[in-house]
């Protein structure tokens, strides 16, 4: 059945209007993206199946290698619970995302919400917030493949060479115009990225004692299952446990480019329910054997061969991460400045000049970030715990109460409390871990330089000693 432009759900060839002449075939009209035809990227071509790559991706990529040590912090049940209680209230978050897709078919970025909402002033905070948090997971990305590159080669470089090369391969990789393009890559990412977890995962429970613990006497491992942290550490690793979720504002860019966001429920609870069983799984084997041995990022647990091996699976990984969180600020930019435009979906070379340029700042920014700041990898955490969790709870309580408030004027029925209630606890939660979370990591970030100074720019050491 052909779909009309009145119906965008699905791509599809649009039926002519009466006196309409078109000389190029129109597959789609979007709300956000125009007139999607052959003579230019296909922006709305991502099949469900697609869709659950690119959310599992999202999540699982720098955020699950802290798991086991955010578990050393809190206990082994703290930490479960923890770890569950985020998974519910961003899987509800992520839920309002589709639904609010569905309502407001011109919405594509959390700015656009903000926009809505808040108005302008709104926009270009929420704007601005999800730039800068993406080019910092951009950088630590970077960091992350260096390390990679470091542990293979057995720091067969200086460290800056290896970090200019995880760059270049970004940019490379995140100028594919279309999350439809880039959805193979996903699927690469996210098998290779799970391979190398659970090769560590495996190798933990079947080697004697973890590579840092002592490598004479009895060894035990001394896990918790509960532990007393101070405040700071205590919600810090709570803001490490967010990190790993905090996917959920890439999430309105994937849905805008779903054939059929209809279909975005299911490939969401597909995600969220194997992402945390996965979380929960590593989390526990690793921590149970490593105890407070565990090494951050995981990967180095498991004794210096096992660290080549799996990180030499891991790489494929960690680069498809590095290209999806450098494409979703480049692709935001990119739509803020030919929005409107014929040339948005059209191979101009106002398109490609505007597209190269937004992918190549985003990752020139990234690169000088990650490179030139002393103590990165504690500022990273940082602006997880600030803009991370701002942008995957407190939007979505409000999305809720945007869309429902009025309908409790009228008739207020439990439900309707009990759904006004829980998006107010959303929202109220929240900020208590944004600005609970902040503290926590500007503390760490004040005892880490004060410790040791954090590392020098371009710095030629081997960044893969401490895993």
């Amino acid at each position: 059945m052909l779909k009309t432009k009145e119906d965008p759900n699905e791509l599809g060839p649009v039926v002519p209007q009466a006196g309409e002449v078109q000389d190029v075939p129109l597959f789609v009209s979007d709300d956000v993206f125009g007139e999607v035809t052959e003579n230019g990227p296909n922006y709305r071509n991502v099949g469900w199946i697609g869709t659950i790559a690119l959310m599992m991706k999202t999540q699982i990529g720098l955020g699950v290698l802290s798991i086991p040590t955010a578990f050393d912090t809190l206990g082994i049940v703290p930490g479960i619970i923890c770890l569950c209680s985020i998974a519910v209230i961003t899987t509800w978050s992520d839920y309002m995302i589709g639904v609010f897709k569905l309502r407001h078919r011109s919405i594509y970025s959390i700015d656009d919400v903000g926009a809505l909402i808040f108005g302008p002033i709104g926009r270009e905070v929420l704007g601005g917030a999800f730039c800068l948090y993406w080019i910092f997971v951009s950088g630590s990305g970077m960091l992350s493949l260096s390390i990679g590159l470091n542990a293979v080669s057995t720091h067969g470089v200086c460290t800056a060479v290896f970090v200019a090369v995880a760059a270049i391969l970004g940019f490379m990789f995140s100028s594919i115009r279309t999350l439809g393009h880039i959805t193979w890559l996903a699927w690469v990412g996210l098998v290779c990225i799970l391979t190398a977890i659970l090769m560590v995962t495996i190798a933990v429970g079947v080697e004697e004692r973890p590579a840092s613990a002592p490598q004479e006497g009895v060894w035990v491992s001394d896990y918790k299952i509960v532990q007393n942290p101070s405040f700071s550490e205590a919600i810090t690793a709570v803001s490490s446990l967010v990190f790993a979720y905090s996917g959920t504002p890439g999430f309105f860019n994937i849905v805008s480019e779903m054939r059929d966001p209809r279909h975005y429920t299911r490939a969401l609870l597909i995600c969220q329910a194997s992402v945390t069983a996965i979380y929960i799984t590593i989390g526990c084997v690793v921590y149970y054997y490593c105890g407070s041995y565990v090494a951050s990022p995981a990967l180095g647990s498991a004794g210096p061969t096992m660290k080549k091996i799996s990180y030499g699976f891991a790489l494929p990984g960690l680069l498809v991460t590095t290209t999806l969180v450098t494409h979703l600020p480049a692709k935001y930019v990119f739509l803020r400045i030919l929005r409107g435009s014929r040339h948005l979906t059209a191979n101009t070379m106002v398109h490609w000049g505007t597209w190269l340029s937004c992918t190549f700042g985003t990752t020139l920014i990234a690169y000088v970030i990650a490179s030139a700041i002393p103590v990165f990898n504690d500022l990273v955490s940082l602006i997880g715990a600030l803009l991370g969790t701002l942008m995957s709870f407190q939007p979505m309580g409000c999305m809720w109460l945007y869309d429902n408030w009025s309908k409790g004027k009228q008739e207020r029925t439990l439900r309707w409390m009990l759904q006004a209630g829980w998006s107010i606890f959303v929202i109220v939660c929240g900020t208590f871990l944004t600005v609970a979370g902040t503290y926590g990591c500007i503390v760490s970030v004040i005892h880490t330089y004060n410790t040791s100074g954090g590392s020098a720019a371009w710095s030629c050491a081997d960044n893969s000693n401490s895993t």
